[in-house]
């Protein structure tokens, strides 16, 4: 029953309805990436939150998919019609949107989310990631970011970061944009309780406007 409360009283404070999850469409080599998608989707239905994310049924991003639908949680997975035969494999879960290519992916899941994630993952799930630190930054959005650094995956990532930080090419108001945290459960009580700060200011709705034609 106190199980019951507590996760009640999370599906209360929850101030997201849907968050998109940037990860790799590999496993990775570890146990611990896996387990910790699986976390991950997890923790998004005890919070009564929905899944944007790039649209794969293999790797992480298949498993963080499952995790939230299994939960009950909509899912919706935005790709490339190019990647369709790449990425999709087996049975896909959720509602899947096909775009033209990988600008409209990424503005079709910043338009349809609260929040944004980063599990591990490569080349892809950098970039994703680093642009919506980057559209933070111009006042784009003011929609918190956080990294999910699985046993310090994103370690060298932090400390490039200090380091330009440190050397005057980034601000160290701008270091404050995103956070970051170990586990699942870490990481979304600090998306809760993140204050957006921004050195510029735009319209969002400009943002909303342009964003699709990126």
């Amino acid at each position: 029953m106190e199980v019951g409360n507590k996760e009640k009283e999370a599906l209360q404070q929850s101030k997201f309805k849907r968050i998109c999850v940037f990860c790799g469409s590999s496993p990775g080599k570890k146990n611990s990436y896996k387990e910790a998608a699986i976390e991950l989707g997890k923790e998004l239905v005890s919070r009564n939150i929905d899944l944007v994310y790039g649209g794969g049924s293999i790797g992480l991003m298949g498993l963080v998919s499952q995790a939230v639908y299994n939960g009950g949680r909509h899912v919706l997975g935005v790709i490339p019609k190019t990647l369709l035969p790449r990425e999709i494999t087996g049975e896909t879960v959720g509602e899947v949107k096909a775009v033209a290519d990988m600008h409209q992916r990424k503005a079709e899941m910043a338009k349809h989310s609260d929040a944004f994630i980063a599990l591990p993952g490569g080349y892809g799930t950098l970039e994703e990631l680093l642009e919506v630190i980057a559209w933070a930054q111009l006042g784009i959005h003011d929609k918190p970011v956080g990294l999910l650094n699985v046993e310090g995956y994103y370690n060298s990532l932090l400390t490039f970061i200090d380091k330009a930080v440190e050397e005057g090419f980034i601000s160290p108001n701008a270091r404050q944009i995103f956070v970051s945290a170990p586990n699942a459960k870490e990481l979304m009580n600090e998306l809760e309780e993140y204050n957006p700060c921004h050195e510029r200011v735009a319209s969002k709705q400009k943002w909303e406007k342009d964003q699709l034609n990126y």
